[in-house]
């Protein structure tokens, strides 16, 4: 028995849990607070002291985490490939 691969296997194996506990965190907390703003939604403009909305969340003061902008693309191409499939099924049946 290598150590070197027990130990390779132990650093894959906490690969998988990290990734899995990221993808956990993502579905449950798919919002962070947004860099620009704090997570306030707005901020004072340098003149007069006005309430400005802020221009990356919106107002919101969120913005969607990488790993949930990810999950989203993945799942908006399997709709589309899925619907293109059931759509070429239904031609071919006529």
């Amino acid at each position: 028995m290598n150590p070197l691969n027990s130990l390779t296997g132990l650093a894959i194996v906490a690969l998988i849990v990290v990734a899995l506990c990221y993808a956990w965190s993502c579905a449950v907390y798919p919002y962070r607070p947004c860099r620009s703003c704090r997570g306030f939604g707005h901020f004072r403009s340098p003149i007069l002291r006005a309430l400005r909305l802020c221009r990356r969340c919106g107002g919101t003061g969120r913005t969607l985490r990488a790993g949930r902008r990810l999950y989203n693309a993945a799942a908006r191409t399997h709709r589309t490939i899925r619907r293109q499939r059931d759509r070429d099924r239904r031609d071919d049946t006529r």
